[in-house]
């Protein structure tokens, strides 16, 4: 099984990102070599769509399970398309969520967060 979990660094002590779409690194660890791997994040900085990027790049990575804070309804439904498990992540750090997820203590996120304009829409009329 491959565990994806959000982070803003890559190593496997790293602060989870909460964020799925603008998270800085994906940490992949695969439970049958017990290895991390960490994958850049190409869309944290793009105007629109970095959910659609993540996502794609989260099956790319042939994840069977996401763990982070927020994804918005695309990310959701393509990672749901993709029978990819998504858990809400926990106080902690990388190593963390994986002894969290392990031990069945990660609630699974069901709902997606709001949807939202990208950073290029960001209140252009000044409201």
């Amino acid at each position: 099984m491959r565990i994806c979990v959000t982070s803003t660094g890559k190593e496997k002590d790293a602060l989870t990102d909460r964020r799925f779409g603008r998270c800085v690194y994906f940490a992949i660890y695969d439970t049958e070599t017990e290895e991390f791997t960490f994958v850049k994040n190409d869309g944290v900085n793009t105007a629109h769509g970095a959910g659609l990027a993540a996502a794609q790049k989260v099956i790319d990575e042939k994840a069977d399970v996401v763990i982070t804070g927020n994804l918005g309804p695309n990310a959701m439904k393509v990672l749901s398309a993709s029978d990819i498990k998504v858990y809400q992540i926990m106080d902690g750090n990388i190593k963390d969520q994986i002894k969290y997820f392990k031990e069945g203590k990660l609630d699974t996120i069901d709902k997606p967060g709001p949807s939202h304009a990208g950073m290029g829409n960001r209140n252009r009329r000044g409201w």
